[in-house]
């Protein structure tokens, strides 16, 4: 058995919904809240925009300026990685990849996935842009009539033990692994 066959998938929950809509909120809530039940937990931002989050004069960004396909910056409290893709990857794949050793995983974005979504919603935030497919639950600052449970935004207690509750056993890896791309030839 290879290190990469013990590897599993833990439970991941996309939190998704309009920008604005309290879906960082939500998640910078719920992290502490599983973390006191004894989970483990990781999480995923899908950002839209290309982003840094190095900073020019750094070694570090001076490392990819330079060409180089990927760069690790390490301390004795934190590791980042910076490197470059090709389109974005499946969350799954991503999770596998570098969030195995969690119990749970929140990711913030990628509504069109396959995994269970817990909706955001909030008054005057556009929102329509979801596809609210596996909806596990909402969370919103009127009533719904959806179906799924409907949280209030300050519920978290009640989010987390929904979450719980409906953790999906440990399973195999997806089909497509996430590998960085190959170094380009000088």
């Amino acid at each position: 058995m290879t290190h990469e066959d013990e590897k599993r998938i833990p439970s991941a929950f996309a939190i998704v919904g309009g920008s604005g809509s309290g879906k960082t909120t939500l998640i910078e809530r719920l992290i502490p809240e599983l973390a006191k039940r004894g989970f483990k937990v990781g999480a995923v931002k899908h950002d839209a925009h290309e982003f840094e989050i190095d900073h020019p004069g750094k070694d570090s960004y001076r490392h990819k300026a330079a060409g180089a396909a990927a760069s690790l910056i390490v301390s004795a409290t934190k590791l980042a990685l910076v490197a470059d893709v090709e389109g974005l990857p499946p969350v799954e794949s991503i999770i596998y990849s570098y969030l195995a050793h969690c119990d749970i995983v929140l990711v913030e974005g990628y509504h069109l996935s396959g995994l269970p979504k817990v909706w955001v919603r909030r008054r005057g935030v556009r929102d329509d842009h979801i596809r609210p497919d596996k909806l596990l639950a909402i969370v919103a600052d009127e009533p719904c009539h959806s179906g799924v449970p409907c949280f209030s935004h300050g519920a978290t207690a009640g989010i987390a033990k929904l979450i719980v509750e409906r953790m999906a056993p440990v399973h195999r890896p997806p089909q497509q692994v996430f590998r960085l791309p190959a170094p380009r030839p000088s």
